[in-house]
């Protein structure tokens, strides 16, 4: 993890992030100063009212069931529409909209300032072997049927390939198939698929040291977007069995076994663990979110991040290769994945307020981000639950997590999309520091 202080932050940050705060601070002031005297205070009071009322919506929705999580929902949403209504009532439509502007422009601003440079980001390409038996798993039922739609299938085998669908009848052992191809003398192994398969043809693939085939085949496919692939079209994928690169990639081991994204506990590992999340993933992430804030479910968890011992955080994730620095969830984009060390994030929030503010990157209690070469999950039962590339497994405690530099050798088209910039996001915090200078400040990067 490189740790920049604030002394070596560009000149031309800090302005943004002040011009961001003045941008805002212009924006409250305008409607209040043509206001007159008179009424300044009612609209003081009348924007903070707004603003409690959003809050409090906010928070009954996110601890509350049924009908009234949806009369949450409008309240949050109804409250700044009506506090806009009253400004405009008050003959102010044009200072609201001046207001609305200035805050499009902090925006920009903000996330001008919070804008990383992107050093060092495109990984090492090797040429890429001959080889003259590729095998390739592909999953029909994957991505809501990438392998029919786009023709995968008669694609690779034309390119010289062996296709094994994973058709059926019953459970195919995806692991099976691909040690039996490397026994018949496949010298590459690929699969068309979601990240869980990828996983596990991955680990064998570095096992036996050969060549990986990724084919964004599946619904998210993180792993295939990270090493720059395109997700809506993977018969672009297929390239590289023509005009391909080599990568060397690092390789997360849980328990011993392989992920290629990352393994999640606590919060999130019990929503994957549900029955109906793989049918309905928003709906099963709502329907439990009231009972997993309250701890009302899961077991308390005690993690150890190389030297940083945590107790009883709510949810841990540990990725193969960081995140960026602001992405708690996982759910945005690694830059490299050849850096040679875990992500690791552990959230603790004692009350929705917090675990809110932990969210909008407004706090930085109860937030832990590392990297690390070893993390360690304990709990106070036998086994719990993770989510390992988004398939939710049942592991004996202590689980460990573990970091292979370099052992998966994969083979991407010489010409892709690349990994996109990420956009930054809206970090409070930071966007705090950077403004207003505590010259002991510094922000860690992975």
């Amino acid at each position: 993890m490189t740790v920049i202080p604030f002394e070596d932050v560009p000149q031309t940050r800090r302005w943004w992030a002040r011009a961001a705060y003045v941008a805002l601070f212009c924006a409250a002031v305008v409607p209040l100063v043509a206001a007159g005297v008179a009424g300044t205070v009612a609209l003081l009071l009348t924007g903070a009212g707004g603003v409690v009322v959003t809050v409090a919506g906010i928070y009954w929705f996110l601890i509350s069931r049924g009908f009234l999580r949806w009369c949450a929902l409008a309240l949050a949403v109804l409250a700044p529409l009506v506090v806009v209504f009253l400004y405009v009532q008050a003959g102010l439509l044009l200072e609201v909209l001046i207001s609305v502007g200035l805050v499009f422009v902090a925006v920009v601003c903000a996330r001008a300032a919070l804008r990383e440079r992107r050093e060092g980001s495109k990984m090492t390409e090797y040429p890429a072997p001959a080889w003259q038996h590729p095998f390739v798993v592909m999953n029909p039922r994957s991505g809501g049927g990438k392998v029919v739609k786009f023709d995968l299938q008669r694609k690779a085998e034309e390119l010289g390939a062996e296709v094994a669908l994973l058709e059926g009848p019953g459970q195919v052992d995806v692991a099976v198939l691909a040690r039996d191809a490397v026994e018949r003398g496949a010298d590459l192994l690929g699969v068309a698929g979601g990240d869980g398969t990828q996983a596990l043809v991955a680990g064998i693939a570095a096992e036996h040291n050969l060549p990986f085939l990724v084919i964004s085949a599946g619904t998210r496919n993180h792993f295939a977007l990270d090493l720059g692939l395109d997700r809506e079209d993977p018969t672009g994928c297929l390239d590289a069995l023509r005009d391909g690169v080599e990568l060397h990639v690092d390789l997360g081991k849980i328990n011993g076994r392989t992920f290629v994204n990352n393994s999640s506990f606590g919060v999130y590992a019990e929503v994957v663990q549900s029955p109906e999340y793989r049918d309905d993933k928003t709906g099963t992430v709502l329907q439990m979110l009231p009972d997993l804030i309250k701890g009302a479910k899961g077991a308390r968890l005690h993690a150890k991040i190389d030297g940083t011992t945590v107790d009883g955080p709510q949810a841990v994730l540990v990725s193969n290769g960081p995140y960026g620095s602001h992405d708690l969830a996982g759910l945005g984009r690694r830059t490299r994945l050849d850096r040679g060390v875990l992500g690791a994030v552990a959230l603790s929030a004692s009350s929705t307020r917090e675990a809110v503010g932990l969210l909008r990157r407004a706090t930085k209690r109860g937030l832990i981000q590392r990297t690390a070469v070893e993390v360690m999950v304990d709990a106070d039962v036998p086994e719990i639950p993770v989510g390992v590339d988004g398939e939710a497994l049942m592991l004996a405690t202590p689980v460990r997590c573990t970091i292979e530099p370099a052992a998966l050798r994969v083979i991407v088209p010489r010409k892709r999309p690349g990994v996109p910039p990420a956009q930054p996001a809206l970090d409070l915090i930071r966007l705090r520091e950077l403004a207003w200078g505590r010259r002991t400040a510094a922000h860690a990067v992975a």
